[in-house]
């Protein structure tokens, strides 16, 4: 996740014709625009491969969880199981590995390392996480203790 500063638009959408500044009427939001579209296309350059192997230790990673169980899946694909390490230490789950970079001719030529962490909001029952790979998707499933379930509770009201 990318913490992005929120600049305010210091100009009013339309301006009054007695208060106009000078300055175009969307001016504001023009420089809002550029701003945000430029930091988004900035991420896509990174994951580029062209550009170079530091936008190749990036990848998504999605939190969601139900009832029972808070689950993690990240997307990585092209990267071999047995390259993946999936690692819960404290409250953080750590997903590394390394993914091989290919060449023009195709061989191998590099190895690049990536690694992400992600706070886990629960507690877990560490000793029943589970993980499954299957087509570039690793899909973590962390347990919740019995204390972090939601219970129900009927209160009388008299």
């Amino acid at each position: 996740m990318n913490i992005v500063r929120y600049y305010q638009p210091r100009t009013a959408l339309f301006a009054p014709a007695a208060g106009f500044s000078g300055r175009a009427p969307l001016a504001a939001f023009e420089r809002e625009f550029d701003r945000l579209f430029n930091s988004a296309l900035s991420d896509m350059m990174t994951l580029a491969p062209e550009v170079g192997a530091t936008g190749l230790n990036r990848f998504a990673v999605d939190l969601y969880e139900d009832k029972d169980n808070t689950y993690v899946r990240a997307e990585l694909p092209g990267v071999d199981r047995k390259d993946i390490n999936v690692e819960m230490v404290d409250d953080y789950l750590t997903i590394s590995g390394n993914r091989k970079v290919f060449g023009a001719d195709g061989k191998t030529t590099e190895e690049v390392g990536f690694s992400r962490s992600v706070s886990i909001p629960d507690p877990v029952q560490a000793d029943k996480v589970a993980a499954a790979y299957e087509n570039g998707v690793l899909t973590v499933t962390l347990p919740k203790r019995e204390e972090a379930k939601p219970k129900k509770i009927t209160v009388e009201v008299k």
